[in-house]
């Protein structure tokens, strides 16, 4: 097996992205450690105080670290309070309080004995209403308010905490005139004195007007982030107004603004069609920047989210005289693509969506950390001074949505709180900086023929080759409109998608729910194709598809009658092949029991392409889990002519979750036709039990492991569903090595 260190993807990076800046075609052998590993994932629903409904959302936002870097504090606006975590030993953080605030709080800084978090309390966007909390850090209670005089959003210290300095965005509303600014009243920028042990005091708050400095909607400024450098100088993006403002935070006085400027963008994905196209060239996008940091007292960065009109999808390094230093172009769509992240629902918007941002200084390293939204991703890069353009070093795997960014430099740790809250809980991950190389990704794309990545994302089935050891065949389901057949190369770590091959029906391409794959001996392919017959629109059939190798579709073969009248739209989920020639049989298995199936049976069926015959099979499933959800089947594969290993999962998230590999043997057994009462049921036994592979990465146990296959070596390999950063999808995909198993010898 080829390793693909860090060097090799930094080369397969910049070989696909000279069109980004020359400046950027650095040296890729000057791409070396130490890099970041996720050491620990706290779900902020471990906080929930007594009383309170665990299953309720509850989200982690923003977060703060105490001074020696040994507790964390995170805004819940869900829960409406702080939570705080003990993470002495990173690795097992623990939970340590929660404190509610009246409201939503938006943003949070521990200053000397105090936590101050600013919250939000607003009814109606035109009447913006909200306060400083200060919380004693030894209690664990709020001792004291301030009177914000509107909304606050964000919360930074200037050098000794001498100042509380909070951006007072007064957001607009979105659905009043579909979000026209200006909508009154404005923010502003309010400075708040704290004394030696972080009591503010509010009697001296003083506002700091921004009014009258942009140009898009003048007295309606939206200040949405602040960041104090080490001069006591504030830098404030005006997001919707395209701006940044820098305020001297002692003379409370602004010492200059300027616009945030455009970009053109080229080769991206500007259309939702449902399939990742970066061909698209897009001018004149504002940059509309959201969070902010500062490198250094004459340089601070940009992350370019977006949110009125603009979005350029990148991060800016700026001068304080305001030129644009650099600017990372099309870089993270590039690299949210090459690594099966990118959103494809939000091309018509903002793609990758980068919104937060972090720098800290690790040793000699200054790095900088650039959270993307969308795609769920935290890029790492090394900020190599002035007039120089930053290195990219790493990528690493977010909760979905990941909102704050936290450097912790004297213990090597990066923390990142993620906002989406659904089956997979919202969360706060810990990276740890060592000598290891980086976990993740553990699959990634070369290039394609034009010179970007090759996209990819929502692997549902796997086939080996039949002749390549360590070559498989991949196929995509129903979240892209058109079905894509993926080769992986696993000699490579990570492994890596070599190609893809369109499927085409009369020579235009088609879509599938492809959820199962089978590689034939002629070179071509069988899919299972699941369906649904209670989808809005229109039934669609569950189908066993044959395409050629040039993925042209040669057969589309329905499900006679008498099965097809039980289906429920959770249908055909693997297929896989016993034989040649005419003794070829095509197995699938169906995810779910049918309406026909006893409780706790699912169907295997077989397919007989010489006879055109069916036989039908019963699976017991486990249906009782410690983690609640249903239980069904993912993946069929076949070992020799009689064996066959089947994913038996539930859909739960979380160690205690059920996604195992099982067995069983057909030999002597002979399948029933369709509509027989007496099915004949198979005996299963366990092959492995995955969630300690899924364990290994220290996030959550993710709920889609859907591909399995057994290459022409006997080695094994199995891929989770990452949805096509879907439905609150993080993106993350595991590509899981398993070897040689015993229990198939």
């Amino acid at each position: 097996m080829l390793r693909s260190t860090p060097m090799i993807q930094a080369a397969i990076v910049l070989a696909c992205t000279h069109a980004l800046m020359p400046a950027l075609a650095q040296n890729p052998s000057t791409v070396v450690g130490p890099y970041f590993n996720r050491i620990a994932t706290f779900e902020a629903h471990r906080n929930v105080p007594a009383g309170r409904t665990v299953s309720k959302k509850s989200v982690a936002e923003i977060v703060a670290a105490s001074a020696d870097g040994r507790w964390l504090a995170y805004t819940d606006a869900e829960q409406q309070g702080i939570g705080f975590i003990d993470i002495a030993n990173p690795a097992q953080p623990q939970p340590a309080g929660f404190v509610p605030v009246d409201g939503e709080p938006t943003s949070v800084v521990f200053a000397h004995d105090k936590v101050l978090a600013v919250v939000s309390s607003t009814r109606q966007f035109d009447q913006p209403e909200g306060h400083l909390a200060v919380l004693d850090w030894a209690s664990r209670k709020v001792v004291a308010k301030c009177n914000l005089y509107g909304q606050p959003d964000s919360i930074a210290l200037d050098p000794g905490a001498r100042h509380a300095v909070i951006a007072m965005e007064n957001e607009r509303d979105e659905k009043r005139n579909k979000g026209a600014m200006p909508q009154l009243p404005g923010g502003n920028l309010s400075i708040v004195p704290l004394d030696a042990k972080g009591m503010p005091d509010c009697t001296r708050l003083h506002p700091v007007a921004l009014d009258g400095l942009a140009d898009i909607a003048t007295g309606d400024p939206e200040p949405e982030f602040v960041k104090v450098n080490r001069q006591g100088v504030a830098v404030v993006s005006l997001q919707e107004n395209n701006h940044l403002v820098l305020v001297d935070v002692a003379k409370r006085t602004v010492l200059g603004h300027f616009s945030a400027g455009s970009v053109n963008l080229k080769e991206v994905d500007s259309k939702r069609d449902g399939n990742i196209q970066p061909t698209d060239t897009l001018n004149n996008v504002m940059r509309e920047p959201d969070a902010v940091a500062w490198l250094d007292d004459t340089r601070f960065v940009t992350a370019n989210e977006g949110d009125y009109k603009g979005g350029s999808r990148s991060f800016s390094i700026f001068n304080n005289d305001g030129t644009v230093a650099w600017d990372s172009g099309n870089f993270l769509d590039h690299e949210a693509i090459r690594l099966g992240h990118y959103p494809e629902a939000r091309s018509a918007a903002k793609g990758n969506e980068p919104e937060g941002i972090e720098v800290g200084l690790f040793g000699k390293d200054r790095l900088i950390f650039v959270g993307s939204e969308r795609s769920s991703l935290v890029t790492v890069w090394r900020d190599r001074g002035v007039g120089q353009p930053p290195q990219y070093l790493q990528a690493l795997p977010a909760g979905s949505g990941p909102e704050g960014l936290l450097a912790i430099p004297q213990r090597n740790l990066l923390v990142v709180a993620s906002e989406n809250d659904g089956a997979a809980r919202s969360s706060v991950m810990i990276y740890q900086r060592g000598a290891a190389e980086p976990a993740y990704p553990t699959l990634m794309s070369s290039d394609s023929a034009s010179g970007t990545p090759i996209p990819w994302g929502a692997i549902s089935g796997f086939s080996a080759d039949r002749k390549q050891p360590g070559s498989l065949w991949a196929v995509t389901d129903s979240v892209y409109a058109t079905t894509r057949i993926l080769q992986i190369d696993a000699n490579f770590s990570p492994a890596l998608v070599t190609s893809a091959i369109t499927v085409t029906k009369g020579g235009k391409p088609v879509g599938f729910d492809g959820e199962g794959i089978a590689q034939r001996a002629d070179g071509g392919f069988w899919i299972a194709s699941e369906g649904d017959p209670d989808k809005k629109g229109g039934a669609l059939k569950d189908l066993l598809v044959r395409v050629n190798a040039k993925g042209e579709v040669q057969e589309e073969i329905a499900l006679p009658e008498s099965l097809s009248r039980h289906a429920v739209r959770f249908g055909l989920e693997g297929v896989t092949t016993t034989g040649e020639g005419e003794q070829e049989a095509v197995w699938l298995a169906v995810q779910r029991e049918w309406k026909d199936d006893p409780k706790g049976m699912v169907k295997i069926l077989r397919y007989t392409p010489a006879t055109q015959a069916w036989g039908v099979l019963h699976y017991p499933l486990d249906t009782t889990t410690a983690s609640g959800g249903w239980v069904g089947l993912s993946e069929i594969t076949a070992v020799g002519n009689d064996t066959l290993v089947v994913i038996e999962r539930d859909n739960q998230f979380g160690d205690q979750s059920l996604k195992t590999l099982k067995a069983f043997s057909v030999a002597g057994l002979q399948p029933a036709a369709p509509g027989d009462a007496n099915v004949p049921v198979v005996r299963k036994r366990l092959v492995r039990d995955l969630v300690p592979d899924l364990q290994k990465q220290r996030g959550y146990v993710l709920d889609k492991v859907e591909s399995f296959a057994i290459d022409a070596a006997g080695d094994a390999f199995a891929v989770t569903d990452n949805d096509g950063v879907e439905g609150g999808a993080s993106g993350e995909t595991q590509f899981l090595r398993l070897g040689k198993l015993p229990a198939l010898r």
